[in-house]
This record gives C-alpha cells, structure tokens and sequence, in this order.
C-alpha cells in the first residue's frame, strides 16, 4: 500500500475503486464527475447522499459507523469524463478542519484490499476539502492525493466546479431545498437535488478568479507539462516535467535570488534543498556547509553573502536521472542565517532551467512576504510513473537555518 503526497499518484490496480475518507469527527463525503475545463456537465454530476448514484460513481453511507465512501467504476465513466474529484466537509455547521486530521483510503472496491492513502497536511481553518481525484490519462486510470481546502464549505467547492448552488428564497425562511421532482431540461426553473446544508443558508461563492495565461487556476487542479514552453507559476500550482511526451530526467538547475528591499542594504540569506524519502523522511540536505548530496545527484553552488547583481544568487543542480530512487520529494527553501526577515527582501524568486541549454522552463516569483527568517519556495515530487512534479510552495516559517525547515517541509509535501 502506498502512503501518498500531496500532487502524487499512483495507477489503479483495479477497475472499480473506492475512496473513504475517515476523520474522528462525522464527515460528508462527496464526488463530482468532471469534464476537461474541470466543470461538471449539469448538476447531476454532483454525487452525495441525497443524489447518490450517477454515471459510473456512486456515493455509499458508513451509517455513522464506517467512513462514508465515493465508489468509481472506471469502465462506466462516460467518456467526456476526465476525473472525478472526491472531496469531504465536517458534518457539524461551521466546523473546520482544525485539530481533525481526515485520512483517505483508496481501496480496490471489489476485494476491499486498500490500495493508498493520503492525509492532507497542515489543515487550519478549511471547511471542506477536495481530497482525492480519480482520473484518465492516455488510457489510463490514476488516483492523485490533492488536499486542497476551502474556506467556504462544500457551497465553495461546489461552486468551483460548475454545481448550481441554490440561494435561500427568503432570509426569514431557513428550510431545506423543496423536494420538487427532477424537471427535464431546458427548463430554467428546475431546482437541481442540492444538498440542503449547501442550498441554505450559504449565499454561492463568488466566481473563481480568471486562469492566468501561463498556467491553470489551482481551483480546477489542471496539470499542465512543458510542451508549450516556458511555464510561470502562482502559488500551489503544479507543472508536469513532461517534454513532448517525455519525462525530462536531465540535469536542471534550481536558481534562486532575491535582492534587498532597501538600497545600500546586504541581504544574506542561504538556499538549501532537502530530500525526503516516501514515508516523508528526511534523507539529507543539500546547503552552503554540505555542497553534495546523493551521491553528487544534487550539487550546491555555494554561498551568496550579499544578494546584490543580477542574475540568480544561488544554484543547486540537480540530475534528475540520477536521483536514488528511495528519494521521491524535494523541497528548495530559502533561510536568514542573520536573522533578517523576509520584509527586508525583495524579488524573490525561484527558477528551473535546463543545465544543457539555459533554457528556463519553470519561474515562481514569490508574492508578498512575512517577517519570518525562512520560506519554502517549491517541491519537486516523483510520481509513480518516474515523472517529476514542481509545486510553487511560497510557505514562510520561523527558522534561521535548513536544519530547522526538516519538519515544517515534511508536511508540506
């Protein structure tokens, strides 16, 4: 069995699979049956408990007992069906996901044998979460662990992926959506079988930000690869290192820089890359004190005492096609030894190019900042598949040195 990551994946074993999701407190756990654009095609790709059956998905009741679960049967998905996200929300009003660690468990549906599982780290004030994807790609049928929370509730997610969430008819009515029998479309006034602690008396969430050009918005959970060329992420945004139907498995070079906020000012901050193994163990640390890692797999540039000039500050190397395969994450950071915060920093930035060509295939700009001593910039995790995964992390924390980042970045993968 595999414990997964965040943004890993494994493929499926078995052609029908079932997701439950456990936590200590009653959660409702639902599925959503997507298209291509990360949309569903009506309401009736909305799979819960008072809609539960649909195209090749079903949803089944623990019975308060057992975790409730999203069954998929992958060969009766139709096939404008892309993925099927499962996602999970407490089942008391207004709880969050603070204190409550859920844990998904994707498990061959026939046989009952599990096949992954996922808790989704560093969880604080998300009132729902889309846990799990079930998806197809060239053929064939993947699991991903996401994690991804909303502030929202389910009304959020929902909302997200194209449900219609039904508005309260009048403030001084707080009743659940009447139970009106289905009307065929196209008529309008058809009031889809939405779940009554999402109807009212939530208003919809506002309509998720448009997709900048380069990358895809991190709410429909797109992955997309290097095929088109340079790719420039935003925060907790993923790129495949796929080129031209590849795994890119050469060397790379991960450049960071930084420049003082204030003129005249030096900035001396130290860039590190952390290796975990797949149970998110540390393995070793590549920094200015220990410049080879791996067996020479990772190699730092050294160290940067001023952050002024051009150019990146510091470079780590990284042969992809030589990373030990007991090694599956890595994490780049980016620490204060002196003790400065990150306010006093400014164009912060992290790049991956290709070490044979120069060429630069992915950028994160780190946004904002924190008066914190350390960030982690971005994680490269290895799928099942060989291919690698970055992540743009853009997390900061308390820590003057990589030794001090081991454990905050472990829950970050």
């Amino acid at each position: 069995m595999t414990a997964m990551t965040p943004g890993s994946n494994i493929p499926l074993s078995a052609a029908r699979v079932a997701v439950d999701v456990a936590a200590p407190v009653r959660l409702d756990v639902s599925g959503l049956l997507l298209t291509a654009d990360g949309k569903v095609r009506s309401d009736d790709d909305f799979i819960f408990y008072n809609q539960p059956a649909g195209p090749g998905v079903t949803y089944r009741s623990g019975g308060g007992t057992q975790p409730d679960a999203i069954l998929v049967d992958t060969a009766a998905v139709p096939p404008g069906i892309e993925k099927i996200v499962v996602t999970a929300s407490p089942d008391a009003a207004g709880q969050t996901f603070q204190g409550v660690e859920p844990t998904a468990t994707v498990r061959d549906a026939d046989s009952g044998a599990p096949l992954a599982t996922f808790t989704p780290p560093r969880l604080g004030t998300e009132t729902a979460l889309v846990v799990i994807e079930v998806y197809r790609r060239n053929g064939v049928w993947k699991a991903r662990a996401v994690g991804q929370g909303y502030a929202d509730g389910l009304a959020g997610i929902a909302t997200d992926f194209g449900v219609t969430v039904e508005e309260p008819a009048a403030p001084a009515a707080p009743v659940a959506a009447p139970q009106a029998a289905p009307v065929a479309p196209p008529v309008p006034q058809a009031a889809p079988p939405v779940d009554p602690r999402v109807s009212a008396p939530v208003p919809p969430a506002p309509p998720a930000p448009p997709a900048p050009p380069a990358a895809p918005a991190p709410a429909s959970n797109g992955r997309i690869n290097l095929d088109k060329g340079r790719v420039s992420l935003q925060k907790n945004q993923t790129v495949s290192l796929v080129k031209n139907g590849k795994p890119l498995l050469s060397k790379v070079k991960m450049g960071l820089g930084w420049e003082p906020a204030f003129r005249g000012k030096d900035i001396d901050l130290d860039a590190s890359v952390i290796a975990y193994g797949p149970d998110r163990n540390h393995l070793d640390s590549c920094y200015f004190g220990k410049l080879a890692i791996l067996g020479g797999a990772i190699k730092h540039s050294g160290d940067n005492l001023t952050g002024e000039g051009a150019g990146d500050d510091e470079v780590i190397v990284v042969d992809l096609g030589r990373i030990p395969a007991e090694a599956t994450g890595l994490m780049f950071t980016v620490n204060s030894f002196t003790g400065q915060k990150f306010t006093d920093v400014a164009k912060a930035y992290c790049r991956l190019i290709d070490a044979a060509t120069g060429e630069e295939l992915v950028r994160f700009d780190l946004s904002g900042a924190e008066p914190q001593t350390g960030v982690m910039m971005a994680k490269l995790i290895k799928q099942f598949s060989g291919e690698w995964e970055m992540t743009a992390v853009g997390e900061f924390v308390k820590s003057r040195t990589v030794r001090g980042m081991v454990k905050p970045a472990a829950k970050m993968l």
